[in-house]
C-alpha cells in the first residue's frame, strides 16, 4: 500500500505540470553546446514558449509525452515515496530519542530516489523525446519521430535495443538521489519543525502544503544543473555518434561551451514544474497516508 499511495500522489501531480515539463525539457535543449551567439534562441521565456508551442504545433502538444509522464510519475513516485515512508514508520530517519535524524533523512531519501531512477528511467527517456519534437520552426536537440507512446517504445527497442532504455540512467540516479535527499529531507524537517512550534498542528492540510511549498523551493535550486544533464543524455540516444559519453563529460562540456548559466537552462520552468509537482505530490501522500493510519487505527 505504501508503494501504491506514492505512485498515485506522483501520478495525480503530473498531469496538472506536464504542460511546464514540455517547456522546460526544451529550454534545456535550447543552445546545446554552442555560445549564446551561436544559436537562435526560439523559447525567451516561459510564457513565450507555451504561446509559441501552442500557436506552431497546436494548443495539445502542451501535453506531449502525458502517457509516459503519468507513468514517470507512478513508477517513480511509488518507489521513492513508498521507501521513504516505510523508512520513517520503522523509525529509521529518526534518533534513538525520537527526533528527526538529518543525516538518516538524507540517507533513506537518497537511496529511493537512487532505486527510483533505476525503476523509472525507460518512460523518462521516452517522456523527454516525445516531449522534445517539434515542428521544424521551433525544433530544438535531437529530434525523435515518434507517432505515439507504443511506437516509440518499440522504435527505441528496434533502432538502440536495452541501451535505448538505459540511456542517462547515472544521470537520473544522480538527480534522484540528490532531489528526493533535498525535497524530502527538508519536507519532514519542515513539517518537524511546524509540529514542534505548534503550527498547523491541528491541520494536516495546512501543514502538509506548508512544508511541501518550502521543499519545492530547495529542490529547484539544488537539481536544475543534474537536470539539466539528464535530458541532453535522454536526447541524445544511444545509436551511432553521441555527444556526451557520460554525466561528467556532460557537465563538463555544457560549462565549457554555454557557461555556469548553461547548467541553469530552464531553472523558471523547473520551478514553476517542482514546486507546485512537489506540493501536491506531497499533500496527497501525505493525506493518504494520514487516512490509512487512521483506518487502521480504527480497526
Amino acid at each position: 500500500m505504501d508503494f501504491l499511495i506514492g505512485g498515485l500522489a506522483g501520478a495525480g501531480a503530473t498531469f496538472f505540470t506536464n504542460p511546464i515539463d514540455v517547456v522546460k525539457t526544451r529550454m534545456q535543449l535550447q543552445g546545446e553546446l554552442r555560445t549564446r551567439n551561436e544559436h537562435t534562441t526560439r523559447y525567451r521565456g516561459i510564457f513565450q514558449a507555451l504561446y509559441v508551442i501552442a500557436r506552431t504545433d497546436g494548443a495539445l502538444a502542451l501535453q506531449k509525452g502525458l502517457v509516459p509522464a503519468v507513468l514517470l510519475g507512478f513508477s517513480m513516485n511509488s518507489v521513492r515515496l513508498g521507501i521513504y515512508h516505510i523508512a520513517e514508520v520503522q523509525g529509521w530517519t529518526r534518533t534513538n530519542e525520537g527526533e528527526v535524524s538529518l543525516g538518516n533523512c538524507v540517507l533513506w531519501s537518497s537511496v529511493s530516489g537512487a532505486l527510483s531512477g533505476v525503476a523509472s528511467n525507460p518512460v523518462s527517456v521516452l517522456k523527454t523525446r516525445i516531449q522534445a519534437a517539434s515542428h521544424p520552426s521551433i525544433a530544438v536537440g535531437k529530434q525523435h519521430s515518434y507517432k505515439g507512446f507504443w511506437d516509440g517504445w518499440k522504435t527505441m527497442y528496434r533502432y538502440e535495443g536495452m541501451r535505448g532504455f538505459l540511456a542517462g540512467i547515472n544521470g537520473t540516479c544522480t538527480r534522484l538521489a540528490i532531489g528526493s535527499a533535498a525535497q524530502l529531507t527538508s519536507f519532514s524537517i519542515a513539517k518537524e519543525a511546524l509540529l514542534n512550534h505548534e503550527i498547523l498542528n491541528t491541520s494536516p492540510f495546512g501543514l502538509a502544503f506548508a512544508a511541501s511549498s518550502l521543499s519545492g523551493f530547495i529542490v529547484a535550486f539544488t537539481v536544475c544543473p543534474f537536470d539539466v544533464i539528464t535530458i541532453r543524455l535522454y536526447n541524445q540516444g544511444s545509436g551511432g555518434e553521441t555527444l556526451y559519453k557520460g554525466v561528467w563529460d556532460c557537465f563538463r562540456k555544457i560549462y565549457r561551451t554555454e557557461g555556469f548559466r548553461g547548467l541553469y537552462k530552464g531553472i523558471g520552468p523547473l520551478y514553476l514544474r517542482i514546486a507546485p509537482h512537489t506540493t501536491i505530490s506531497l499533500v496527497i501522500w501525505d493525506l493518504l497516508n494520514n487516512m490509512l493510519t487512521e483506518s487502521e487505527n480504527e480497526t
